[in-house]
């Protein structure tokens, strides 16, 4: 049977309160530009509303004047959504205390995740929202994900409990290496002269 093959996430739909209460949050508080609104074409009587998370994909909202935000954990339990992590760069991301706290928005505090640090925090609907920034850059021709599999590949091997820093350093030595020709190994190019 042939896949569906994703190629990547299109957006993300949520369902928000009144307009004002997403923008303030999505924009004001994130960061991501709201570009473009328009009815929700399956429910006449909301909103639609999208915003850019800073990859030229879309966070859209179905919002609702009639609706208020209600402060509460979204549920958690099987088939419902536990968080949204956003990527921030790493000085963005050593500012994130110090500005939550400037707006009164509790946190986690930074968390170490041995190949990220997070921090988490609630969406004014309870929905948890994950800051994470990578502890690494990926090696011209790959991504963090191909990063990550490679580090896990040598934790398993090795019987660690999680990736850390040394198995995404080892990682990335690894795929560098399986890449690229060196004039020491028997797969550059032999000189004809």
């Amino acid at each position: 049977m042939q896949k569906l093959q994703a190629q990547g996430v299109h957006h993300i739909t949520l369902v928000g309160a009144g307009r004002q209460t997403s923008i303030d949050f999505w924009e004001g508080v994130l960061g991501m530009p709201f570009i473009f609104e328009q009815p929700n074409l399956d429910k006449a009587s909301e909103s639609h509303l999208y915003f850019d998370p800073g990859d030229g994909r879309l966070i859209t909202i179905f919002t609702d004047e009639s609706r208020v935000p209600q402060k509460r954990r979204t549920p958690t339990d099987p088939g419902c959504v536990h968080h949204i992590a956003f990527a921030v760069s790493r000085v963005t991301f050593l500012q994130a205390v110090a500005r939550l706290d400037e707006r009164g928005i509790k946190h986690s505090g930074v968390k170490d995740r041995g190949f990220m640090d997070s921090i988490y925090f609630e969406d004014p609907l309870g929905l948890l929202i994950e800051l994470a920034s990578y502890r690494f850059e990926p090696p011209a021709g790959f991504t963090h994900a191909d990063v990550l599999m490679q580090a896990h590949r040598l934790r398993v091997g090795r019987g660690d409990y999680n990736i850390a820093e040394v198995h995404l350093a080892d990682a990335i030595q690894a795929l560098v290496e399986s890449s690229r020709a060196t004039l020491s190994d028997d797969r550059a190019p032999k000189n004809p002269y």
